[in-house]
């Protein structure tokens, strides 16, 4: 699933991205693969694009055969009205979680519902009798 979710995203990252008739330059990069299964890579181009990544290999619980991998990294681009963006990003057991200031951020919950997950969590008693 999370290789699911990081193609989709390095595809939509190509996709939105300008398209320009000439190709962009390789400033620097690297990249380095362990026999453990860890790897990082990063590189930088021309056009203002930084991208880096690292991942290694973790138990995930709920997974069916109980292993995958944990990514971190984050990707830098100019956008079309000049400014640029970061993103950072975890990905594992708890799938794909971007963090960046220009993304939507999900509102506060309720104090009243605030309130009853709260009395829930400490009262599971209740739970087990419905």
């Amino acid at each position: 699933m999370i290789k699911v979710v990081l193609l989709c995203s390095l595809i939509s990252m190509v996709l939105s991205a300008p398209q320009s008739q000439e190709p962009v330059a390789i400033l620097s990069q690297n990249s380095v693969v362990n026999a453990d299964g860890s790897y990082q890579f990063s590189y930088e181009s021309a056009d203002g694009t930084k991208v880096q990544q690292s991942g290694q290999e973790k138990a995930l619980q709920g997974d069916a055969d109980g292993s995958g991998q944990s990514i971190s990294g984050s990707f830098t681009f100019v956008g079309q009205d000049g400014q640029q963006y970061t993103v950072n990003y975890v990905a594992d057991e708890n799938g794909f979680v971007p963090q960046a200031d220009h993304l939507p951020q999900a509102p506060p919950i309720p104090e009243a519902i605030a309130r009853s997950l709260e009395y829930n969590q400490a009262h599971p008693e209740e739970e087990q009798g419905n």
